[in-house]
């Protein structure tokens, strides 16, 4: 490794290949950091309590609970960078490393965005607009922001949730008192949010290195289904201008929250185009798979360029493609497909690419995979999609 500066005088690092990165985390971002990486030269350790995670099968794994401080303690001293795949790190731990490894993502904006409304104020602070949300603390608190937002509203608690998980959309004022009633059990403060009639909902993955370089990779447009990412299509389906005003969005997030590593910013688009930001992510994100094989270089590898402080790599589309997750009441007929012949795929010119997370157990709706489907036109590969009646499961 070399050792150096950036430009806010910050001791940062190169860490070159055959250096080992640990990961605290070794679920399937963890995995395909490390497939990355690796590629790169570089080894990898993570810390993770399920044995045989998806990242230990592809590394070395240690064994043990995330505020496990022994074995945080063990995780640093076989890694010259640590990097974490998921938000909810434990702050004992996440200080510990930071006092005795070289952490350069740093605690803050994990700080920021384990928590709603740290991160919306944030979000404000750079000069981005999110949607009109209100602090609640109290069912009357509720109502009162609900007479003022009107209905549909979103309820959410401040810390957790993923999936649609803590959060109720209101659609009628008899569902405040059953709302705040069950949010509250969470035990954490409850943000309402202004329902945002959108046309689109999108993402842009950003990257900013120890260096203070920054990039950004095309924005995708993403259709859920039960509050899942079903499909991430790119290019996305809007106007030029709003695209390229998103990704200058996620440029500003990232500078203004010091961001290093990756950061994914979802987005709403209005009717009329105008951009409200929906939630951060400070990691590889669901919505950026389609990198994978759809541009010069893929989020995973960015990630490991940004912490590691190598310059980072072209974000160019070299591919239409549409990602679309697989569930595990997927995974069965997608095997089953992959192994005969594709003729809908030769027909209709498409590449679809799977990737399986290696989880030991297809859960239904659980994510055990994707497929990246590279296609002439967005509108190839959603005919595919289409046509294998796989995901009409």
């Amino acid at each position: 490794m070399i050792g150096g500066k950036d430009g806010n005088s910050a001791a940062v690092k190169t860490i070159l290949p055959g250096s080992t990165v640990g990961i605290l985390g070794g679920g399937q971002l963890g995995r395909m950091l490390a497939n990355a990486g690796s590629a790169m030269g570089y080894r990898f350790v993570t810390l993770e309590p399920t044995p045989d995670s998806p990242m230990g099968q592809v590394s070395e794994q240690i064994v043990a609970a995330y505020d496990d401080r022994e074995a945080a303690r063990r995780l640093a001293e076989r890694s010259d960078v640590i990097t974490y795949e998921f938000e909810n790190v434990n702050a004992d731990v996440a200080a510990m490393l930071m006092a005795e490894s070289y952490v350069p993502q740093g605690s803050e904006l994990l700080y920021t965005t384990q928590h709603r409304l740290r991160e919306k104020r944030a979000i404000e602070a750079a000069g981005v607009k999110v949607a009109p949300y209100a602090e609640i603390r109290s069912e009357d608190e509720l109502r009162e922001a609900v007479r003022k937002f009107g209905t549909p509203c979103v309820l959410k608690t401040a810390t957790g949730g993923y999936d649609g998980k803590g959060q109720w959309v209101i659609k009628g004022e008899s569902e405040i008192a059953e709302a705040y009633a069950e949010l509250s059990k969470a035990r954490t403060q409850l943000v309402l949010e202004q329902f945002i009639d959108f046309a689109m909902e999108i993402s842009v993955i950003a990257a900013r290195s120890t260096t203070g370089e920054i990039k950004a990779f095309p924005p995708a447009e993403n259709i859920h289904k039960e509050n899942i990412l079903h499909l991430s299509i790119v290019p996305a389906r809007t106007q030029e201008s709003v695209l390229r005003e998103a990704e200058r969005l996620a440029v500003r997030i990232a500078e203004g929250l010091g961001v290093v590593g990756l950061i994914a910013v979802e987005m709403f688009v209005t009717r009329d185009g105008e951009l409200f930001v929906n939630e951060l992510a400070p990691r590889p994100h669901n919505s950026g798979h389609y990198t994978m094989e759809a541009c010069r270089t893929s989020q995973f590898e960015q990630h490991i360029r940004a912490i590691c402080g190598l310059p980072l790599g072209d974000t160019s589309l070299m591919s239409p493609v549409v990602m679309v997750n697989v569930l595990g009441q997927h995974v069965e007929p997608v095997l089953a497909r992959a192994a005969a012949p594709d003729e809908a795929a030769e027909r209709l010119g498409v590449a679809p690419k799977l990737h399986l997370y290696g989880k030991k157990d297809a859960v239904f709706k659980r994510k055990m995979g994707h497929v990246n489907v590279l296609a002439p036109t967005v509108e190839a590969a959603l005919d595919w999609i289409d046509e294998t009646k796989i995901w009409k499961v």
